[in-house]
């Protein structure tokens, strides 16, 4: 058996009864409850240290163990202890075992190693060093710890009778370890949002924080110090006033709490279900609940009264109030700006603002609306459903032609002049898709002339029996309107050659007049 590692206080005690009662090595080993040997080779190391009584008393331990046990005047029987640190680490590497440690270490402390036993031992009260763990003291209303239980239940389907698989969800509160459990379809982003929902509602209240684990719907990058939240989980504590907690990566005892209320669950109200065979989700979520509110009233084996009476007393009044209006879940995703001002998602094209055209937008999804943001600024909002296009968010050239229709251009040409109303009604008169185009090409000849001119024109063509753009055009450009308008027209200059309409008309009656006669 080693010799075994005196105290300071034994070793103190040692030196005080030798050197000061002056008390025989026998009887120093009955007042200790040691063994004589061990008491004389204690002595023998002091005295080939010529160590006094007054250096014992005044040394600390580590000084006075170096100066016993120095290697100059170390004994034989003394073991050398083996490096915890490396070995803790060599047995981290695949084939490594304790066995194999042991020998390296025997090889290189020939004759003061321990044996195997003993090295396991003492490495083992090394390796729980380690593994000490601080107590955690839960504030009422402080945290919830929400996961899944990772065990789930069969439904199956009425009408295929193909069975699928639901998720148990549980949140546990931290001072009264009052539980919420409930099933759902999955563990997707929409789900763990409805879950927390439900839980705070449950609840009746809100902690001033969530403790999650890192599964991909809550938690988008695991980190020690920085985790980064899925933006729709942030939104949801937004709205409820709490923060987000999320446990380290691989530190279970982060959230104990709710992996003790996990192992209940499953054991307490799912291995009670296993006989059963449930056909929808409302059908398994209440037979959870009947045995939910068995558990939460259980009397508690150590403590008085139960989770329901702890949370009543301790969580319930400190927890936080509910929102007016419970949280609608949403999606986020990114959509890139197409050139006609419309970005895609899932279900239709939405407009924006032109001004946007080739960017890339943050696009908030809920059952009922789509929200559109630059910069965290909203630029759109649309209905949930068919793709819908906003006039404001066009170009004003595209604004100008969406907003084209057969009264739109009736009411364009009313404002110009009867002429112009008569000639663009009776275009459209005649149902075909070209006549539309045509109509609009006649009011687009008034960005070339002036309304008077073109009202003249249409006045012609009417007279005239034409009922196209081209006609109107060619009047237009032919200056025909102004021979319509005889007010438009200029009088003739007055010459000798010039022959006014008496001329022509005595020629006609057969009258001579002096030009003919002199002919």
């Amino acid at each position: 058996m080693p010799t075994p590692s005196l105290t300071m206080h034994h070793l103190q005690e040692l030196f005080r009864l030798h050197f000061t009662a002056r008390l025989s090595q026998k009887k120093i080993a009955l007042i200790l409850g040691l063994s004589p040997g061990v008491i004389n080779k204690y002595l023998q190391a002091a005295r080939r240290a010529d160590l006094s009584p007054e250096e014992a008393d005044r040394l600390g331990e580590a000084e006075l163990r170096a100066r016993l046990f120095s290697s100059a005047s170390e004994p034989a029987w003394i073991k050398r202890p083996p490096d915890f640190a490396l070995i803790h680490q060599e047995l981290k590497r695949k084939g490594v075992t304790r066995q194999l440690l042991w020998e390296e270490y025997r090889e290189s402390s020939p004759g003061t190693a321990y044996s195997y036993v003993r090295f396991c031992e003492l490495y083992q009260d090394w390796a729980r060093a380690l593994r000490r763990t601080l107590r955690q003291v839960h504030v009422a209303g402080e945290k919830l710890f929400v996961d899944f239980s990772g065990q789930t239940r069969a439904v199956t389907d009425p009408v295929t009778g193909r069975e699928w698989q639901a998720e148990i969800f549980v949140a546990v509160l931290g001072a009264s370890n009052y539980t919420f459990a409930r099933a759902a379809k999955s563990q997707t982003l929409r789900d763990w949002i409805g879950l927390h929902v439900q839980a705070f509602e449950f609840f009746g209240g809100v902690p001033k924080f969530v403790v999650p684990d890192n599964l991909k719907s809550g938690v988008t990058r695991a980190c020690r110090y920085e985790p980064l939240l899925n933006r729709s989980y942030e939104l949801l504590l937004e709205h409820y006033g709490t923060f987000g907690l999320p446990a380290r990566p691989l530190r279970p005892r982060d959230k104990a709490k709710v992996e003790s209320g996990v192992q209940v669950v499953q054991r307490w109200i799912l291995a009670r279900l296993r006989h059963r065979r449930f056909f929808s989700l409302d059908e398994l979520n209440a037979a959870i609940a009947g045995l939910l509110g068995e558990y939460n009233t259980r009397p508690f084996k150590k403590l008085t009264g139960c989770r329901q009476s702890a949370f009543e007393s301790l969580d319930q009044p400190a927890l936080g109030p509910l929102p007016a209006h419970p949280y609608e879940f949403a999606e986020w995703t990114r959509a890139h700006v197409d050139p006609d001002c419309h970005i895609v998602v899932e279900d239709g094209f939405y407009s924006v603002p032109h001004q946007l055209c080739g960017r890339k937008l943050d696009v908030r999804l809920t059952d009922s609306v789509v929200e559109v943001f630059f910069n965290r600024a909203r630029v759109a909002l649309h209905p949930r459903g068919e793709g819908k296009t906003l006039p404001e968010h066009l170009p004003p050239g595209y604004r100008a032609y969406l907003e084209w229709s057969p009264e739109y251009a009736i009411a364009q040409a009313a404002a110009i002049g009867p002429a112009v109303h008569e000639l663009v009604s009776a275009i459209l008169a005649v149902h075909h898709p070209q006549q539309f185009r045509s109509a609009q090409g006649v009011l687009a000849l008034g960005r070339h002339f002036s309304p008077e001119r073109l009202e003249s024109a249409c006045r012609h063509a009417l007279d005239h029996g034409l009922r196209s753009r081209r006609s109107v055009h060619d009047i237009l450009t032919r200056n025909l309107d102004r021979l319509a308008d005889p007010a438009a027209v200029a009088p003739l200059p007055a010459h000798a050659n010039v022959r006014g309409p008496e001329y022509y008309q005595s020629l006609l009656e057969g009258e001579p007049n002096a030009e003919s006669a002199h002919d």
